[in-house]
């Protein structure tokens, strides 16, 4: 017999000046009602109970990802993800760097216990070299002047642009494929021209990065395995 489903738990309620009910499902398998500042409690309620079904598949596709996602073992034959490509790990007895990377990535037995603050480390350096690289070629090609660059360890977003017209961006990013991080570069850089996410925005986007659609895709099903 199948166990009917329950009716998902609203685990944040965001009230604004729209005018419908949207549904998001969060990378840590939460969900988030956005809805209409006078609409009715009971209202909303059986708004998620309508969609119950689709919740609940989402919910779960977010759950087995959080679990493909799990973390890292720093073990002999792991994967570690690198501008889109894993890269095997071998631990070894000697080598050039506590951590290095030759198409393989080589860590020192003896520092096993700091393994996860190496990569960290590996990872920002990388991050801070390639960010700045995109961000000053398609600040060249756009024409689109920014201030400072800096990388933080945002989980929920992967750049921002500040009112000074600063850009500030998530190291994992390095993990991603190098089109997708430039389509993030241009998603922020494109703020400096249009604050807001309009269409005047999209469009600066597209004219910078004709085939963003297809990158902000990736990012958006694949963001999960840029995990730490």
């Amino acid at each position: 017999m199948i166990a009917p489903m329950t009716t998902p738990k609203i685990h944040k309620l965001i009230r604004s000046k729209r005018r419908t009910i949207a549904l998001e499902i969060t990378e840590e398998a939460t969900l988030v009602v956005r809805a209409p500042k006078r609409a009715p409690l009971e209202f909303i309620e059986q708004f998620v109970q309508d969609k119950m079904w689709w919740i609940n598949k989402h919910l779960q596709s977010a759950k087995e990802k959080q679990q493909k996602a799990g973390p890292k073992q720093f073990i002999n034959g792991e994967e570690f993800l690198f501008l889109g490509n894993k890269y095997e790990l071998i631990v070894t007895e000697k080598g050039p760097a506590r951590l290095s990377f030759d198409g393989t990535f080589q860590l020192l037995s003896k520092k096993l216990d700091k393994a996860r603050d190496l990569f960290a480390k590996w990872y920002k350096k990388q991050a801070e070299y390639k960010l700045q690289e995109r961000a000053v070629y398609y600040s060249e090609v756009s024409g689109l002047k920014y201030g400072k660059i800096k990388l933080n360890s945002a989980k929920k977003r992967w750049g921002s642009c500040t009112p000074q017209g600063n850009l500030n961006f998530c190291w994992r990013l390095i993990m991603a494929p190098l089109s997708v991080i430039d389509y993030v570069v241009v998603h922020e850089l494109s703020h400096l021209a249009h604050r807001n996410h309009s269409r005047r925005f999209w469009k600066k986007v597209e004219e910078i990065l004709p085939c963003y659609k297809t990158q902000r895709k990736w990012l958006k099903e694949n963001g999960y395995m840029l995990s730490w």
